[in-house]
């Protein structure tokens, strides 16, 4: 029958399903897209059958199922994989309204139950409510809707929240338009209830009680409408709050009317009277409001069905009450209230929440993927072990090792030891020194990575100016329209200017990392001869190094003070050496754990704990991934414990080598000696430091490559979204144009035929994104590390 509203169904249109999950698959998972193929395709017919649009009661169970699946999809996958759900708003009027576009499986999701809430309500509206077995089932069908906007509100619409935005939001798809709708379904179970009552001839004052609950049923849903945003009630037809109004006033007449009666059976004239004068009230008010607002027809009938008999007892009331009972007729006030008498809720339907009976027999989709969560959980951790292990562990390591050479260095050590100690000849440390550096090929190998270190920067340079490019080009483009065509949208300048402000950041970070690489040239220039001394032979090199056996005097090189401390200080750097080098085995040993580190297996056996259905993110293991962590603490702590004896050390060292520099004798030979193997230990040193730098340039270069590449990917997305609505505003401005000269044509020539009824209009919202969306987020850079003392300048 007519007099009660239905849900439409949300339309929506095909989406990439199979691409979209396939680059998902390949690009973020360790998984082959060819062994999903079977689940894609399950997913691919699910939704054609699942999404709605067709009125019968099988539909049911295919909408449960594809619900069902959804939720278990979005346990395996995050909710933007890169795929497009577009649905028009379900009171989209005319083929000129704009579906919403957004990239969101929980989107999908949520269409979905609305869709089911639309079939239980039409299938309600459907029935034959003349019989009593029709108005059970209607109410039973109305009563699944409500539950179904019910788990909506509570389960799907809050993880929608991150995925919307103001120009991009789902009307339809709101918290206040949602529950209006919910009670409305419930209202009209009610009501269903209530005309049972009536045919059954309970009594009447149960049927007032029923009918007053109708009511205030009715004017919830009003009150929640009209909290709603004012797109989501633009976009109801003319009359459905109206038909509210209509019924809640109706149902209030209807209650009064009822108690009316019981209260003429148990001899309250008075009361009887104020009781029919309130229904007339109420029945005046909807009549009114129905025929106004063009309120469909059949509740126009009822509601002048019942102002007709409320006045045509109200006159009999009151004829009576002057001639026979003679009461008091009370104020509004002093009667007492109806009591409302509730005998419908909202009945989620069992396959909502039991997910596994919705599927019945079906393979559940992705459900041997491991969830984008648990996926999550181990990057995130494989992130974090390798930030421990490059911050806690081996830049410590490192910066220990620089502090000890820098001390050493300034003590010229232990050249100043090894020129008493070996007269002649080369000391063994430097030998091995100049092997490593002859063995690398030292000079051609840093001349290598500066070249390859050069390009890589041009390389990163042209990315950043191609994305410049792409901007340029859609700013020609967009000031070219605005010459033909007004535009209301903001120009490119303002548009981009997010995009151009991450550029210029971008831009200083390589303009900071430039400087360094020349810092690393020019010292690389510096100290590119003295390298290329250590790459000569042994015979050669000792040449460069002058002897010193016997003093110009004839005397002794050094006195027996001089060779207890000489002593002391050699095993002092041996206890040093030992500190490296137990230092380096536990950078080594981390090392080797770290590349054997696999966290999967806890991950696995945590997940495996929650039910299939559950949506987890990467918090649910955190714990796994602290108490993993936590096995690198011991590595941490060894390093922190050699730094202490390495202090301790040193500064024996500092107060050995001042004894030593006094109690040696001021030989010249021992001098030159000293400066000599000193300065080529310093050579070492720097070409040592330098081939870090270029590493660490060669890692920045290639890491920058990447993250420039994905924002030369969001410019280019960006800009041709950008094109793309310039495109639909030019067209709608076209059909504008059109649509205008054509009515001034009507006006000028009579037409014979009656004009067509105006579609009606909607805001577009399949518009591009805001800048301040994340569609546009790429990875940020942080500044290269600050520099080093001048000495010891690092790249990056």
């Amino acid at each position: 029958m007519p007099n009660h509203l239905s849900i439409p169904f949300k339309k929506t249109y095909s989406c990439p399903i199979l691409i979209a999950t396939r680059d998902y698959i390949r690009n973020h998972t360790e998984d082959h897209p060819d062994a999903y193929i079977r689940d894609i395709n399950q997913w691919k017919s699910l939704r054609d059958i699942g999404t709605g649009g067709v009125l019968h009661a099988d539909r049911i169970n295919f909408a449960m199922n594809y619900h069902a699946q959804l939720v278990f999809i979005l346990a395996k996958l995050p909710p933007d994989i890169n795929l497009e759900f577009s649905y028009a708003h379900a009171f989209a009027s005319g083929p000129s309204s704009l579906p919403v576009t957004l990239r969101s499986i929980a989107f999908e999701r949520a269409s979905i139950l609305f869709n089911l809430a639309a079939l239980y309500s039409q299938l309600a509206a459907s029935e034959d409510r003349s019989s009593q077995d029709g108005l059970k089932r209607a109410s039973a069908y109305y009563q699944n809707a409500a539950g179904v906007l019910a788990f909506l509100s509570e389960s799907a619409l809050p993880k929608l929240g991150p995925f919307v935005d103001s120009e991009n939001t789902p009307s339809d798809l709101t918290a206040d338009f949602v529950k209006s709708l919910e009670w409305l379904m419930l209202a009209q179970a009610q009501e269903c209830v209530w005309q049972r009552a009536v045919a059954d001839h309970y009594k009447n004052s149960l049927i007032a009680k029923l009918a007053a609950r109708v009511s205030s049923l009715y004017n919830t849903s009003l009150l929640s409408i009209r909290l709603a945003a004012a797109d989501s009630r633009d976009a109801l037809p003319p009359s459905w709050i109206p038909h509210l109004e209509t019924k809640h006033y109706h149902f209030n007449a209807a209650s009064q009317y009822r108690k009316g009666i019981d209260e003429l059976e148990a001899s309250r004239y008075g009361d009887e009277i104020q009781r029919l004068m309130i229904a007339e009230a109420d029945a005046k008010k909807a009549f009114n409001i129905a025929k106004r607002a063009g309120v469909a027809q059949a509740v126009i009938s009822d509601v002048k069905s019942l102002l007709d008999v409320v006045q045509k007892n109200l006159s009999r009331a009151e004829r009576d009450n002057d001639l026979i009972y003679h009461q008091n007729v009370p104020a509004p006030s002093g009667i007492p209230a109806i009591q409302e008498v509730s005998m419908v809720q909202s009945i989620i339907p069992p396959g909502l929440r039991d997910l596994k009976s919705a599927i019945g027999n079906d393979s559940i989709i992705f459900g041997e993927m491991l969830g984008w969560g648990a996926r999550e959980a181990i990057n995130i951790y494989n992130d974090n072990k390798g930030n421990l292990l490059q911050e806690k562990i081996v830049e410590p390591a490192q910066n220990f090792n620089d502090e000890a050479d820098k001390i050493l260095q300034s003590l010229s050590l232990p050249s100043s030891l090894e020129a008493l100690e070996r007269p002649i000849g080369l000391p063994p440390s430097l030998l091995r020194k100049a092997e490593e550096i002859r063995l690398e090929q030292g000079p051609t190998k840093i001349d290598v990575y500066l070249d390859d270190v050069q390009r890589l920067s041009r390389h990163v340079l042209s990315i950043l100016d191609e994305a410049m490019d792409i901007l340029d080009s859609e700013a020609s483009e967009d000031e070219a329209a605005r010459r033909e065509t007004p535009m209301n949208r903001p120009p490119s300048h303002e548009a981009n200017q997010e995009l151009v402000m991450k550029q210029q950041r971008y831009r200083t970070i390589l303009t900071q990392a430039a400087e360094s690489d020349e810092l690393v040239r020019r010292k690389w220039e510096e100290w590119e001869d003295q390298v290329s001394e250590l790459t000569r032979d042994e015979d050669e090199l000792e040449a460069l190094v002058p002897s010193s056996t016997i003093s110009m005097s004839g005397k002794a090189v050094s006195t027996s003070q001089t060779q207890i401390h000489a002593r002391t200080l050699r095993g002092l750097l041996e206890s040093l050496d030992d500190v490296r080098r137990i230092r380096d085995d536990l950078v080594v040993r981390a090392q080797r754990r770290a590349e054997s580190d696999d966290i999967r297996p806890k991950v696995l056996a945590t997940a495996a704990n929650f039910e299939h259905e559950k949506e987890m993110s990467a918090v649910t293991f955190e714990d796994v991934s602290d108490n993993e962590l936590a096995k690198y603490d011991k590595f941490i702590q060894g390093l922190t414990e050699g730094q202490k004896k390495q202090e301790e050390i040193l500064s024996s060292i500092k107060s050995t080598n001042d004894a030593f520099i006094q109690s040696r004798k001021q030989d010249p030979a021992i001098k030159d000696r000293e400066q000599a193997l000193q300065f080529l230990d310093l050579a070492y040193y720097h070409y040592r430091e330098i081939i870090r730098n270029l590493d660490e340039g060669l890692k920045f270069y290639n890491d920058m490559a990447g993250i420039l590449t994905n924002f030369k990917e969001a410019c280019k997305i960006w800009s041709s979204a950008r094109s793309r609505e310039a495109r639909l505003l030019y067209r709608d401005m076209a059909s504008l144009s059109i649509r205008d000269n054509a009515f001034d044509e009507s006006h000028d020539v009579p037409v014979s035929t009656t004009s067509p009824p105006r579609t009606g209009t909607r805001k577009q919202t399949g518009s591009i994104p805001t800048l301040s969306s994340a569609d546009w987020e790429v990875q940020e850079l942080a500044p290269p590390p600050t520099k080093r003392t001048e000495k010891t300048t690092k790249h990056r």
